[in-house]
């Protein structure tokens, strides 16, 4: 997925995340996982088996946890949750942008030039579970 808002708009490569997000008091990891995926996309988590792909510590510091689950997306449907912030800086005026403005599917190497280069080792350990090459 792609994040929103204008701090983003002209920023592609190494921009594009997995759903993410934080836990809730007391929240399981994976529940954390499914909302955050229902709230930034507009779609439930797809149901089945989780494999666990471990976390990656972002350049923030902030700890990314992953899961792997099959299904299908329609990457052009999505309907992410909005936020607001001042736009343009200093202006005073309050704005409401989309978390994520788009999701797109890529293979996997092209995956790893459009993601956070943090997440990259998500989608090495993904290559490795699902046995390809």
């Amino acid at each position: 997925m792609h994040p929103g808002g204008p701090a983003w708009s002209r920023r592609d490569l190494g921009a594009w995340s997995v759903p993410k997000g934080e836990y809730e008091d007391g929240e399981e990891p994976l529940a954390a996982a499914r909302r955050e995926f229902q709230e930034e996309l507009g779609s439930p988590a797809p149901d089945g088996p989780a494999g666990d792909l471990g976390e990656v510590r972002l350049k923030s510091g902030k700890l990314v946890r992953a899961w792997a689950v099959a299904g299908d997306l329609d990457a052009g449907a999505i309907v992410s949750n909005r936020f607001e912030m001042e736009w343009p800086p200093r202006s005073g005026r309050r704005r409401k942008f989309p978390e994520v403005d788009r999701a797109q599917w890529f293979g996997l190497d092209e995956a790893r030039t459009r993601l956070n280069p943090a997440q990259v080792a998500l989608i090495d350990r993904l290559q490795e579970r699902i046995g390809r090459p």
